[in-house]
């Protein structure tokens, strides 16, 4: 019977030792089971028909890619968890954890070419297999995305190793930004965005149309997809309240992150320190960083946001409409919404609870201050 070999692993290396050296990426790979940008090529092929074989490979290949740049991301955010796992190079060490994210990407070119805690509720991928070897591992599988495409289209690896460019410029946009507190215009955050997000979504769609007879220009779509979910992700993350856990809840204001809530209080209140000065100390203090969302509420930063996503959302149905419907595609904006509804209705109850806990903690003070001034109108014995 023949051993199956897990995808991720070289098609001209040992299979033992690949063993060893992607111990971080079998682990990323569990903790990212729930990434949306999972479905990416089963979202786009109900245009573009590409044949199962192709699918499957192109699928494999950007599922290496997108979780190598996540153990990157993780190590840059400074990350502790990511979807509830400790972060990869917190369990494999941060030089095993480096080099095995080099090594998946000297094979991903040799084919094709934050500090955060949490990814989506798990510790980070460094955070569980320590930082180097966290790196070694995302890096090894990169390159073996590369080994992979090397005999799909002559054309796969140019395509990679030119959107990795684009989001490598996005991070390192990003990264100067956040560690020099500089809060940038809302255009550079869409620039921004596009390549730092968005990237993973035209690789896909430029893949798919080596080997698709579909000539529509889906371009527009797949901008505005990867500006939505990065807004997205911003709001979310700091809208959820039913965690109080000082590494999950608002994680982006601990990595000190300029997401796109806080531009827009940033630039419509420059003479307000407070955001900034709250950024700068990467506070865990679930306080503070209540105080912060607070401010940001004051501001009108999240109806603001929740604006600009109804917009996207109704520009991508429009265009999807254009393109002659995608049941999939809309399925994927409905879960969209339906993650905002869920931050909203979880905020208000967390107010409701907090009232009526107000309520009920007043109402006992009342009573013993009934029964204090009762005892001293009792005569004493």
């Amino acid at each position: 019977m023949k051993k199956i070999v897990p995808f991720y692993y070289s098609s001209s290396g040992n299979t033992e030792e690949d063993k060893i050296f992607l111990k971080p990426i079998e682990y990323n790979l569990q903790c990212n089971d729930i990434h949306p940008y999972r479905q990416l090529s089963s979202l786009f092929n109900y245009w573009f028909k590409v044949s199962p074989d192709k699918l499957q490979l192109i699928d494999e290949v950007m599922q290496m890619v997108c979780n190598a740049s996540f153990i990157f991301d993780d190590i840059q955010d400074e990350a502790i968890l990511r979807n509830g796992f400790p972060v990869t190079h917190s369990v494999y060490g941060l030089h095993y954890s480096i080099n095995a994210a080099n090594y998946l990407q000297f094979f991903l070119i040799d084919d094709i070419q934050d500090e955060a805690i949490l990814r989506n509720g798990f510790p980070v991928t460094h955070s569980v297999y320590g930082l180097h070897y966290s790196i070694n591992a995302a890096n090894y599988l990169q390159f073996i995305a590369c080994e992979k495409l090397i005999n799909l289209h002559p054309m796969a690896v140019k395509i990679l190793i030119e959107q990795f460019i684009e989001c490598y410029k996005g991070q390192g946009m990003d990264l100067y930004w956040k560690e020099n507190f500089i809060c940038p215009n809302e255009k550079d955050y869409n620039i921004l965005t596009l390549r730092k997000s968005s990237w993973l979504v035209i690789v896909v769609i430029k893949l798919m149309k080596l080997f698709s007879t579909y000539e529509e220009d889906i371009s527009s779509l797949t901008h505005t997809m990867g500006l939505y979910h990065q807004i997205h992700d911003d709001y979310c993350n700091l809208r959820y309240a039913e965690s109080t856990n000082e590494n999950s809840y608002c994680d982006d204001l601990t990595e000190g992150k300029i997401s796109f809530l806080i531009i827009h209080a940033l630039k419509n209140n420059p003479n307000d320190k407070k955001i900034i000065n709250i950024l700068r100390q990467r506070s865990k203090n679930i306080e503070v960083k209540r105080y912060c969302v607070k401010i940001l509420e004051s501001y009108g930063s999240f109806k603001y946001a929740k604006d600009v996503l109804d917009e996207l959302e109704k520009k991508m149905r429009t265009e999807v409409d254009r393109l002659g419907g995608n049941s999939i595609f809309i399925k994927l904006l409905d879960e969209y919404k339906n993650k905002m509804l869920k931050t909203r209705w979880v905020k208000r109850k967390w107010r409701q609870l907090v009232s009526l806990y107000q309520l009920e903690e007043d109402k006992v003070k009342e009573i013993k201050g009934e029964d204090e001034e009762l005892r001293h109108k009792i005569p004493q014995m």
